[in-house]
């Protein structure tokens, strides 16, 4: 049994609509050997992992999947391995539990897939689920005979997860922007995070957020100024001395009066605390351990009383809990050695922040305070005397917590606030030393030891004893208060072909509608039209650079099937999800087979869609892929004016656009809650080349209703639409003509059989006085029917090919794809002698160019679309005898002022070097 390939899903795929993992896993000869039929195999692994029995598999009851691996034969080994798999990931800490198991298309083949919430951690958990199982195999069966210490690796893989997994603070704040219905995207390895998505967006590093002031975490660093601050306000501190060298810890400690504290000046999670000290040796210990952590040392007053942490958020006090150091209660019998591993037993108890406490450890500080009781780890201790083994009651060295939110008196809770405000921390922990907090510290005494910059979140959602609390919400809504955006409008576009136009015009629209527009296109990010990256950037990664653009207040991303295979989508939901048609492309790739296996893929888009789907409603494929949309609407585009769903819809209310015949010729329509809108003339769309370019008129369709459903205005959508034009500069290998020479040149990334035929359409639409030529080639990892389909579909357009191949030929040879494309055109029934191979690109585009004649259209499938476009705009045409003569230029008179002076100037038109006209002046 081994893992042949690993797929990682950041975002909704084809499996769930949040993050998983793929693998496909080959059982080899496991594949006869379902757990029925392995003797001891069930009961092993329920030894070492009895929790898989509160699974519920496909029974939906306790004891599901264990009724699965034991009834009949079983189940097979890459559905266990789902199961382990997720339960592992449990077991550190990790709230997950979808899962699903399909065989692939070998025998003997799985997809596993499982969830995940830390990429790594989802990776590791598989792997050592693997292991797992090989280990409880039969010795004949087993691959090797390594031993495995599944604990230990368990050990360990918690300890990761605890690094790489949010803590509990984070993730209490994740949890409450997500019940907000606010996205988060994670930033690094560790907790810094972003809450919104562009423009709107802030951020969080645990509990220090992007309102959070760099001047007051370094004050609440600093604990002599903190301490100074707070006293200068009149609020209560104890005083303290800060020092270098141990005599002068111990002269400080004289000088306050025993008991002491001594500590750090600069750490935190109690590391190197060391209280009630009440003699000059132990200030001389407990120094050297408070050096450990910082060169400067504090000596203050020790406050008799409990440890309190108060937790302010926007100047409010939030919550508060007693903490309680790490300690064992006495029970006559156990010694405290054992009394620590009872404790530690507690399930709710784990390493670091696995849990919601931490295990005890006996380290320096246990051992120390024992030593200074006159007790060792041997000693029983009498039945029901507690000793304390931490100084601090921090959670994370094994302290327990008491919420005490509801009883705190007033005077303490105005303490709290004011220091927050003193240090200008706008989430700050207050620990409070004070015998009572139900008390006034006026009363009974009591005094600020600390301001925590970051405090942890913890104790107050988990407490050991108490009412949990929801501290993360006031954070989230001091971040973003009510009626505040967190999201930017998200439109994604997908389909087989017309994605980067669609995209391209959309972001037009919305641009000149005053929106800062980040785009994904298959060439590259764009910033408010700027590109900031060259490349295919239709994929989750590119996504994710638009939505954390802080400039950026729309995105318009198109997305690619190649992105969703691989990784899924870069984003939970859209506001708009798009699917232009499903045509034949990319089929035999990716495990994708059939055109209804693209559709599903395509589906996604529209099932992530928050407020509307639209569909080409003349696509069979993508019309049925309404029944799966959570979307508020779904809008349709057809060029069908007697579509009878369509006019349904339309009569219901719906919104549509469709193309309607008139007097004037195509008139794009758009329909909405009983509203008819003609919106613009077809041929008044540049894009459109006069309305002949029917592909580009139903891309203006949904560029148009997409715009509309997202509430722009229907004059800026006319305007955008008017502007819009497929020159190589605004939509690269996008129809993009030059007309410049004695022939139109056309030159189109189409390269499949649906995109060539839209493109062979127009060439028979234009007017042409002489010959059509083509330029024409196919991707080498397309199906050899997919190739021929692609020459049938340009064979009635053309009266002239020369077939070409991409630099790239994707694992074929050259004249494979030369010779299918030539046997395509053949079979429908092109003179051989009208077509010519040469295989590469730049030479066939040169001798295309060549070969045109004043008055025809050359059509180029071109490739590296920039190299193409230079070749063709620089091309010097031999067959051109003589030059045009300037156009003249008259303009009118001009009369200078104050003077009886009159110039007439004239110049002739021609063209710069960039091929813009200007007039070369002359004086009359």
């Amino acid at each position: 049994m081994k893992i042949l390939e690993r797929r990682i899903y950041r975002g909704p795929n084809l499996y769930a609509r949040f993050p998983v993992v793929r693998l496909r896993l080959d059982l080899g000869a496991l594949e006869a050997w379902p757990t029925a039929k392995l003797p001891g195999f069930v009961e092993g692994l329920l030894a070492v992992m009895p929790t898989l029995e509160e699974h519920t598999c496909s029974y939906g009851t306790h004891g599901g999947f264990l009724r699965r691996m034991r009834e009949d034969e079983g189940t097979w080994l890459g559905h266990v391995l789902e199961h382990v798999a997720i339960e592992i990931q449990v077991l550190t800490g990790a709230k997950v539990s979808f899962g699903k198991t399909r065989s692939a298309d070998e025998p003997g083949h799985y997809h596993v897939i499982y969830e995940f919430e830390e990429e790594r951690v989802g990776e590791a958990a598989g792997q050592l689920a693997l292991r797992l199982l090989h280990s409880l195999l039969p010795p004949e069966l087993r691959p090797d005979r390594d031993e495995l210490d599944y604990r230990r690796e368990l050990d360990d893989l918690i300890e990761f997860a605890q690094r790489r997994q949010f803590g509990p603070s984070t993730a209490s704040i994740i949890r409450a922007a997500e019940d907000r219905d606010i996205p988060w995207i994670r930033l690094n390895d560790y907790s810094l995070v972003q809450l919104g998505h562009g423009r709107y967006q802030k951020r969080i590093q645990a509990t220090v957020t992007s309102e959070t002031r760099h001047i007051a975490v370094d004050i609440a660093s600093d604990k002599e100024l903190t301490n100074r601050i707070l006293a200068d306000l009149g609020l209560p501190v104890p005083k303290q001395h800060v020092v270098r060298s141990t005599e002068r810890a111990v002269d400080a400690a004289r000088r306050l009066g025993y008991p002491v504290v001594v500590k750090p000046l600069d750490a935190n999670h109690g590391r190197g605390v060391s209280i009630d000290l009440s003699d000059d040796d132990a200030v001389r210990l407990a120094f050297s351990k408070a050096q450990e952590h910082s060169r400067h040392v504090i000596v203050e007053t020790y406050i008799k009383g409990f440890d309190h942490r108060m937790l302010v958020v926007n100047g409010e006090l939030i919550a508060v809990a007693k903490r309680v150091p790490g300690h064992v209660v006495g029970d006559g019998e156990h010694t405290i050695e054992q009394l620590v591993e009872q404790v530690n037993s507690d399930p709710r108890r784990g390493i670091g922040h696995e849990k919601v406490l931490t295990r005890i450890e006996l380290d320096h500080q246990a051992l120390r305070l024992l030593e200074q009781g006159g007790l060792t780890p041997l000693s029983v201790l009498p039945a029901g005397q507690t000793f304390y083994l931490r100084s601090t009651g921090n959670l994370s060295t094994g302290g327990t917590a008491i919420d005490l939110t509801d009883v705190v008196h007033p005077d303490n809770r105005e303490v709290a606030v004011r220091a927050a405000r003193g240090i200008g921390l706008d989430v700050a922990g207050i620990d409070f030393i004070i015998p009572d907090i139900s008390q006034s510290h006026r009363v009974v005494g009591g005094a600020i030891c600390e301001v925590n910059a970051a405090p942890g979140f913890r104790m107050h959602v988990s407490p050991t004893e108490g009412t949990p609390r929801d501290v993360a919400g006031p954070v989230i809504e001091m971040l973003f208060p009510a009626g505040t955006p967190s999201r930017i409008p998200i439109a994604a576009i997908t389909g087989t072909n017309g994605k980067t136009t669609v995209s391209r015009m959309l972001a037009h629209i919305q641009k000149m509608s005053g929106f800062t527009v980040g785009l994904c296109t298959t060439d590259g990010v764009y910033i408010d039209g700027e590109r900031t990256v060259v490349g295919d950037m239709t994929g989750p990664m590119a996504a994710q650079m638009v939505l954390r653009d802080p400039r950026v207040d729309f995105a318009v991303l198109e997305t690619a099937r190649g992105g969703l295979l691989r990784a899924g989508m870069g984003y939970r939901s859209c506001n708009v999800g798009c699917v232009l048609n499903v045509t034949s492309d990319h089929l035999g790739l990716g495990g994708i087979e059939s055109l209804d296996q693209l559709a599903e893929v395509k589906r996604i888009v529209v099932e992530v869609a928050r407020d509307v789907a639209v569909l080409n409603a003349d696509d069979e494929r993508v019309l049925l892929m309404g029944g799966n949309t959570d979307a508020k609407r779904i809008a349709y585009v057809t060029m069908n004016p007697k579509h009878d769903l369509v006019r349904q819809h339309i009569r219901a209310g719906g919104a549509a656009a469709v193309l309607e015949e008139g007097i004037n010729g195509h008139m794009i329509t758009l329909y909405d809650r009983g509203s008819h809108i003609p919106l613009l003339w077809a041929h008044l769309i540049p894009a459109t080349l006069e309305g002949k370019a029917m592909f580009n008129v139903q891309n203006a369709m949904f560029a148009a209703l997409m715009a509309f459903v997202m509430g722009c205005k229907v004059d800026n959508i006319r305007q955008g639409l008017r502007t819009f034009d497929t020159t190589y500069f605004q939509a690269p290998g996008r129809l993009n003509v030059f007309d410049k020479l004695p022939f139109r040149v056309i030159l189109d990334y189409g390269h499949n059989p649906a995109a060539v035929r839209a493109i062979a359409d127009l060439a028979q639409r234009l007017e042409v006085a002489g010959a059509r030529v083509c330029v024409l080639a196919a991707p080498g990892d397309r199906r050899d029917e997919d190739l021929m389909e692609i020459a049938r579909a340009a064979a009635s357009a053309f009266d002239r090919f020369v077939l070409r191949t991409d630099d790239d030929t994707r694992g074929r040879d050259r004249d494979q794809i030369t010779g299918l494309l030539r046997k395509g055109l053949l079979g429908a029934g092109v003179d051989a002698a009208r077509v010519q191979v040469i295989p590469d690109e730049q030479q066939s585009i040169d001798a295309a160019l060549a070969l045109c004649k004043p008055g025809d259209l050359l059509v180029v499938f071109g490739d590296k679309i920039s190299r193409c476009w230079k070749q063709i705009t620089k091309f010097k045409d031999a067959n051109a005898t003589t030059e045009a003569a300037p156009e003249p230029v008259r303009m009118e008179p001009v009369e200078v002022p104050g003077t009886t002076k009159r110039f007439e100037l004239g110049g002739t038109l021609v063209e710069d070097e960039r091929g813009v006209r200007i007039v070369r002046e002359t004086e009359d």
